[in-house]
């Protein structure tokens, strides 16, 4: 899951980044608010986390401005700013959540899933489909009950396809949800890790739509 940090305090910036990337998140940091708009205008990320106090533009100003253009992207408003007038403000502005520093990094990650998943229309902690059933927050996953061991990246990617179920993404959508900047992907990854996760979790799992991407088949209903 790649997400945007916004934050110009180089010492917390450094340790939500590293601390957001050992729960597994893929964490692209910038620390102005020109920057954190442009990144999110330019880039498809699964959710941002921003802080207010931001130099070049404040941070209120960008999540105003990127809702006022529609964009949808799910916000966390990171921020000292404690008092209600302010908490009242950013959520009126288009924050999808409001927390004050300091925060417990496991609960950013939690608020951050759960924004995801609201986002998806997931209502529930762990994804499932024909069987096969995705827990973020223990990055485990499981086929019939039985734990199925998969690499970082067959996660990652198994977690994109699941909160968008049904719905079909190039390999460009998806290379942007598993790598951040400066990582090296290879031509083939996604193509590598796809059949991995059908050799691991079934061949009708994951479906090719030749000429445009991928996509993960949902449960059928119950007559």
């Amino acid at each position: 899951m790649r997400i945007l940090l916004a934050e110009d305090d180089p010492l917390l910036g450094d340790g939500l980044r590293a601390g957001l990337r050992q729960l597994g998140f893929q964490v692209d940091w910038v620390r102005d608010g020109e920057a954190a708009e442009r990144e999110l205008r330019s880039q498809d990320y699964a959710a941002a986390v921003l802080d207010l106090g931001l130099p070049r533009k404040d941070g209120m100003a960008v999540l105003a401005s990127i809702r006022k253009s529609l964009l949808i992207t799910p916000v966390l408003v990171l921020t000292a700013r404690d008092t209600v007038p302010d908490r009242i403000r950013g959520l009126d502005s288009g924050a999808d959540d409001y927390v004050v520093k300091p925060v417990d990094l496991d609960e950013l990650a939690a608020r951050l899933r759960a924004l995801v998943r609201r986002a998806h229309g997931k209502p529930h902690e762990s994804l499932s489909a024909q069987g096969v059933t995705l827990d973020p927050a223990a990055r485990t996953v499981t086929r019939g009950g039985n734990l199925v061991t998969v690499s970082t990246r067959e996660f990652d990617l198994l977690q994109a396809l699941m909160l968008s179920a049904g719905r079909v993404l190039s390999r460009e959508q998806l290379e942007q949800q598993l790598y951040s900047w400066g990582q090296e992907v290879d031509s083939n990854a996604i193509e590598v890790h796809i059949h991995n996760l059908r050799r691991k979790l079934g061949a009708t799992l994951i479906h090719t739509v030749r000429g445009v991407g991928y996509m993960l088949v949902r449960d059928t209903p119950a007559p």
